[in-house]
C-alpha cells in the first residue's frame, strides 16, 4: 500500500508561483512513476506532469515551460513547481503514483488533492 499526501496549494495572483509537494509512504519499492493531475469544475481530470523512476518527464502542453516536476528520493517527496500561473490553472491538484503491478500503465494510487486558485 502507498499513501500520498499533497501540500502547498493556495490562492495566488496570476503570474505568481506555487510549489506543491507530495510525500509518499508505504511500500515505496513498488512505485515506478509519480505524477501530478488536476481537475477543474466541470472538466475531466488531466495529467499535468509525471516522472518515471528513470527520470523521464512528461508535461501537458498547457503547462510546458511553466511547470517543473522534480523529486527528492531521500525525502520520498515529489514536487511540482508552478510558475507564471494563469487563472485557467485553477483546479484541485492530485498527486498520483503508479505501481509496478499496475495494469495498462494506469496510476493506481492517489492523494487527497490540494486546491490551487489563481486570481486575475
Amino acid at each position: 500500500q502507498v499513501q500520498l499526501v499533497e501540500s502547498g496549494g493556495g490562492l495566488v495572483q496570476a503570474g505568481g508561483s506555487l510549489r506543491l509537494s507530495c510525500a509518499a509512504s508505504g511500500t515505496l519499492f513498488s512505485i515506478n512513476a509519480m505524477g501530478w493531475y488536476r481537475q477543474a469544475p466541470g472538466k475531466q481530470r488531466e495529467l499535468v506532469a509525471d516522472m518515471t523512476s528513470g527520470g523521464m518527464t512528461n508535461y501537458a502542453d498547457s503547462v510546458k515551460g511553466r511547470f517543473t516536476i522534480s523529486r527528492n528520493d531521500a525525502k520520498n517527496t515529489v514536487y511540482l513547481q508552478m510558475n507564471s500561473l494563469k487563472p485557467e490553472d485553477t483546479a484541485v491538484y492530485y498527486c498520483a503514483a503508479r505501481s509496478r503491478e499496475s495494469s495498462g500503465g494506469l496510476y493506481d494510487y492517489w492523494g487527497q488533492g490540494t486546491q490551487v486558485t489563481v486570481s486575475s
